[in-house]
C-alpha cells in the first residue's frame, strides 16, 4: 500500500494494516468458554458456533417497544436521518458555533477559503480540524470552551497537487498546526453564542507547543532524547481524542493514536513496546521525512513521550501544559475524574483499541475544594480492571510486585503491565462517565470485530467474557459498575450491562441488542458519553451509517439520552451523513448544549466547498435548561 493511500484509512484500519493480527482463537474454544458461563447469564442460549451468548436476565433495564419516550425526557424522540443536516427535537434549535478554519484572532479573518482551506501563515490562528472532546469553564462571568482537534485530513488541507501527502517541511508544519487543542472564549450576544475573537483567553496548542513531563517518568532514560537529554520537556500533544475536567477546573486532553505519527528512515529500533503500541516504519503523515524527532531510527525514545494525559489550564493563557505520566501511557480516550468518598481523587481511563483495557488512577493524597492540587496527578496508584463472570470485579494494582516490571516501565509500557496481571480484555473502551447523583460509572465499549477471532496486539485472549459477551461485536455495549461502599477508590465493584446495542429489525439473537433496544431507538458503536446535571446519560455514536445490512434502519450517527433508572434510551439528535458525534458540554446556565460534529460528508455546514468539522450549539426555544 502506498503512503498516499494510508491517509484514506480510519485509525483502526491504519493499525490493522500496519500490524495485522493472526487468527489464533478457535471458535470451539470460544463456545466452550461462553457456555461455561450460562449460570451467570441466567439460562442464556448460544446462537450458533462461535456466536455470542445472550441472556435477557442479565439486563435490569425495562423493555421499550416504541419510539416514543416517557415523561423522563423533556422532548419527543426523533427518527433517524440519512441526509446532510442536523436534526433535533421539536421545540429545540441548533446553530453552528465554530467551524474548522474560523478565525480566533482578527488577523486571521478570511483565512479560510472553500477552495484552498487555510494557509500556513494562519494555521495556528484558526479553529482546528476534526473537533473532539471539549469542556466549558467559567470565570468572572466569562465562558471558555477548550476543545481537541483530533487529527487532520491531508487531502482537505494540502494543495490539490500534493495528493494528500506532505511534500516539504512547510506542509508538515501546516498539518501540525491544525491539530492539538483550541481554547476560546464564547459569549451569548442575545442572538446565540459566538466565539469572542481576540479574547485574551484564546489560545492554540499544537504539535509544536512546548510542555513539561511530570510524574515518575519525568527525567527517566526512557524519555530522554537528543533534543531533550534531561527528559523533562517535550513538544506537542497529538491525536487528542476525548477530554476530562479536573475538580480544580483545568482541562485534561487525551492522546490516543499517537503511534501513527512516527516512522523510520532507517532500521527500526529493537523493543517489544513498539509492536504493542503499533509503532512501525511507516507513518500516516510523513512527519519523519521532514522532522527528525518523528524518525524513530534517529530518536527511538520520542514515541515514549506521547500517549499520556495532558493537563492544560484554560484560564491562564501563559501556563505551560503538563503531561501526567503517572496516569499511564496508552491510547487514551477520555479522562473521567471523580472525588472519591474517602477524599482521594480518582481518574477513570479507557484504552481505545480492540482487546485493550480499562484503567483507574487513585491519588495517594486526599483533596478538598480550596486546597492545592499539587502532586495529586503525579503521586498515586494505577490499576486495571478485572471483570468476573459473576458480576463482581476488582481493580488490579500495577506495581513491580504484581507485574514483574519496574515502576518506570509500568508507566511507559502500561499495556504490557496490564497483560501481565490478567486484566479483562475489552471491546475498545472509550469514554467513561460517572453519575453525578450516585456512585456508579459507565464505559462505552464501542465495538470489536475481532472479539473471539483474534488476540489483541499483545497476544492476549479475546474470547467472549462477561462485559464483552458477543463474538464479532460490531454493535458495541455500555458497561456499568458500582464501587464497593459507594467509594470510587475501593478496590472492588459490581457490574452489569446498561445496554447492548443491536438491530432487532435484522437479528433475533444476541445481535438484536438488549431489552431496552427497539426499532425506534437502535444505534451502533457508542463512543462519547456525558452525564447532565439531572443524572441523564447522553450517548454519542461513531459507527456505520450506511443504513443497510446489519445497520439497516440506524441511519446517520446520533446522540441519544438514557435514563439510568429505567434503562430507557431515546434519540435526541442526528448529524450529517459521514459524521460522528464527538464531545459534549453545557453553558454555565445549562441552557445550551455544545456538541461536536467530526468529519462530516458532503459540504456541510456551508453547503459548498470543503466539509468542515464544527461545534454546534443546541437550545430549547422556551429558554429552559437542557443539561
Amino acid at each position: 500500500m502506498s503512503d498516499k493511500s494510508l491517509i484514506d484509512l480510519s485509525w483502526d484500519e491504519f493499525d490493522e494494516h500496519r500490524d495485522p493480527r493472526p487468527s489464533e482463537n478457535q471458535f470451539d474454544q470460544v463456545v466452550e468458554r461462553a457456555i461455561s458461563r450460562r449460570d451467570f447469564l441466567g439460562g442464556a442460549l448460544a446462537f450458533g458456533s462461535g456466536a455470542a451468548v445472550f441472556g435477557a436476565g442479565l439486563f435490569s433495564s425495562t423493555s421499550m417497544s416504541h419510539a416514543g419516550g416517557s415523561g423522563a425526557f423533556a422532548f419527543e424522540p426523533i427518527s433517524i436521518a440519512t441526509d446532510n443536516a442536523i436534526h433535533v427535537p421539536e421545540g429545540y434549535e441548533s446553530k453552528v458555533l465554530v467551524r474548522w478554519g474560523d478565525a480566533l484572532w482578527s488577523q486571521a479573518n478570511g483565512a479560510y477559503s472553500a477552495e484552498n482551506g487555510v494557509s500556513l501563515e494562519f494555521s495556528d490562528k484558526v479553529f482546528g480540524e476534526n473537533t473532539d472532546g471539549m469542556e466549558l469553564f467559567s470565570v468572572d462571568g466569562k465562558e471558555i470552551i477548550t476543545v481537541n482537534s483530533e487529527y487532520v485530513n491531508p487531502k482537505i488541507n494540502l494543495p490539490a497537487e500534493a495528493e494528500g501527502t506532505p511534500r516539504n517541511a512547510e506542509e508538515v508544519q501546516l498539518l501540525k498546526n491544525l491539530q492539538g487543542v483550541t481554547v476560546m472564549e464564547v459569549a451569548n450576544s442575545g442572538e446565540g453564542y459566538a466565539v469572542v475573537v481576540d479574547s485574551p483567553y484564546n489560545r492554540r496548542i499544537t504539535h509544536e507547543t512546548e510542555m513539561v513531563l511530570a510524574g515518575p517518568l519525568a527525567g527517566h532514560p526512557l524519555v530522554q532524547t537528543k533534543a531533550d537529554p534531561a527528559g523533562k520537556t517535550v513538544k506537542g500533544t497529538m491525536n487528542n481524542c476525548g477530554s476530562g475536567k479536573t475538580l480544580w477546573n483545568t482541562y485534561l486532553t487525551c492522546e490516543e493514536n499517537f503511534n501513527g505519527y512516527f516512522g523510520a528512515s532507517g532500521d527500526m529500533p529493537e523493543g517489544e513496546g513498539y509492536k504493542r503500541y503499533g509503532i512501525k516504519g511507516e507513518s500516516r503523515y510523513a512527519y519523519e521525512k521532514f522532522d527528525e524527532r518523528y524518525d524513530i531510527s534517529k530518536e527511538p525514545n520520542e514515541p515514549h513521550r506521547h500517549g499520556f494525559i495532558t493537563e492544560i489550564n484554560p484560564l491562564d493563557p501563559n501556563s505551560t501544559p503538563v503531561k501526567r505520566t503517572a496516569l499511564g501511557r496508552f491510547k487514551h480516550e477520555n479522562a473521567e475524574m471523580v472525588h472519591a468518598a474517602d477524599g482521594r481523587v480518582v481518574v477513570y481511563l479507557g484504552d481505545d483499541e480492540r482487546g485493550e483495557y480499562l484503567y483507574r488512577y487513585v491519588s495517594n493524597d486526599t483533596w478538598a475544594p480550596g486546597q492545592s492540587p499539587e502532586g495529586l496527578l503525579d503521586n498515586g496508584q494505577l490499576y486495571v480492571a478485572k471483570f468476573n463472570d459473576d458480576q463482581s470485579g476488582e481493580w488490579l494494582a500495577l506495581t513491580p510486585e504484581t507485574t514483574g516490571m519496574d515502576a518506570a516501565s509500568i508507566l511507559c509500557f502500561t499495556r504490557m503491565a496490564a497483560s501481565s496481571v490478567g486484566a479483562t480484555t475489552m471491546d475498545r473502551p472509550e469514554w467513561v462517565a460517572t453519575n453525578p447523583l450516585k456512585a456508579e460509572a459507565y464505559c462505552a465499549l464501542t465495538n470489536n470485530k475481532n472479539r473471539g477471532k483474534k488476540p489483541n496486539a499483545g497476544g492476549d485472549d479475546t474470547a467472549v467474557n462477561g462485559p464483552n459477551p458477543r463474538n464479532t461485536n460490531n454493535y458495541g455495549q455500555i458497561v456499568r459498575w458500582r464501587p464497593a461502599d459507594e467509594n470510587h477508590a475501593a478496590d472492588s465493584f459490581t457490574w452489569d450491562l446498561y445496554v447492548m446495542a443491536g438491530n432487532p429489525s435484522v437479528h433475533s439473537d444476541a445481535y438484536a441488542g438488549s431489552s431496552n433496544i427497539n426499532e425506534g431507538n437502535m444505534f451502533n458503536s457508542p463512543d462519547g458519553m456525558a452525564f447532565s446535571s439531572d443524572g441523564k446519560l447522553w450517548i454519542q455514536t461513531d459507527g456505520k451509517d450506511n443504513n443497510e445490512g446489519d445497520y439497516a434502519g440506524m441511519g446517520n450517527n446520533q446522540m441519544l439520552v438514557g435514563d439510568p433508572e429505567s434503562g430507557e434510551i431515546v434519540r435526541f439528535m442526528t448529524v450529517p451523513k459521514g459524521a460522528e458525534v464527538t464531545g459534549l458540554c453545557w453553558s454555565a446556565d445549562k441552557k445550551v448544549a455544545f456538541v461536536g460534529v467530526q468529519h462530516p460528508g458532503g459540504s456541510w455546514p456551508d453547503g459548498a466547498g470543503k466539509p468542515r468539522s464544527s461545534v454546534v450549539a443546541v437550545w430549547r426555544r422556551d429558554g429552559e435548561t437542557i443539561g
